[in-house]
């Protein structure tokens, strides 16, 4: 499988088994799905009556007072009393094997190759700092929401997209399903896609 570089026009052998995969679109939402959980904090907490301080006596007796029968303070139904049922902390991660994972990113991958949605180009660098200079860049290659993939971000290419809306820029093993899926185009150094190839292949 051959793509031709957007900037030079050089072709790029790719490897069948990294990017010539069939998509298997229930292994995708697996993986997405896995992906979005693990970042889950999962943090929120409530008291229940047990957790709640004091509530140790009952208030009063059981008889005689003409008020209704309470056994404890931290009912749930006294004002300052436990949650009836009380979110606890709890992990979200879901198991998803290392066989698994590449075989949805090989997946991903193919099929971006199969939607011209995968540019490939010698380099991406830009002079100064300036957003301006990228956009004018990507405005040549005729891209709306762009990720770009560099084996090392540059200092001066992640302050250039910062203010880019719908623009993300991430080195090569930062690459996930879910910025993979979120952008219209992958734009990818010859460099990072090497490594890719090499870590799914």
């Amino acid at each position: 499988m051959d793509l031709k570089t957007q900037d030079s026009g050089a072709s790029v052998t790719l490897s069948e088994s990294a990017f010539g995969s069939r998509f298997n679109s229930a292994l995708v939402h697996q993986a997405v799905t896995a992906y979005l959980s693990g970042g889950r904090a999962g943090t929120k907490g409530q008291k229940n009556r047990s957790a709640v301080a004091g509530g140790g006596a009952k208030p009063w007796r059981q008889k005689g007072t003409g008020r209704a029968r309470a056994g404890t303070s931290s009912s749930p139904l006294w004002r300052s009393g436990g949650v009836t049922f009380a979110a606890q902390p709890r992990n979200y991660e879901q198991k998803l094997n290392r066989k698994m994972y590449r075989a949805a990113m090989r997946s991903i991958f193919s099929e971006l190759v199969r939607q011209d949605r995968l540019l490939v180009v010698d380099a991406i660098e830009v002079a100064e700092p300036k957003t301006r200079l990228l956009a004018e860049r990507l405005k040549a290659m005729e891209v709306g929401s762009t990720l770009i993939v560099d084996v090392e971000v540059s200092r001066e290419l992640a302050l250039a997209a910062r203010n880019l809306p719908n623009v993300d820029v991430v080195s090569s093993t930062e690459v996930n399903p879910v910025n993979l899926m979120r952008h219209d185009k992958v734009i990818a150094t010859v460099d990072a896609v090497r490594k890719i190839e090499g870590w799914l292949s």
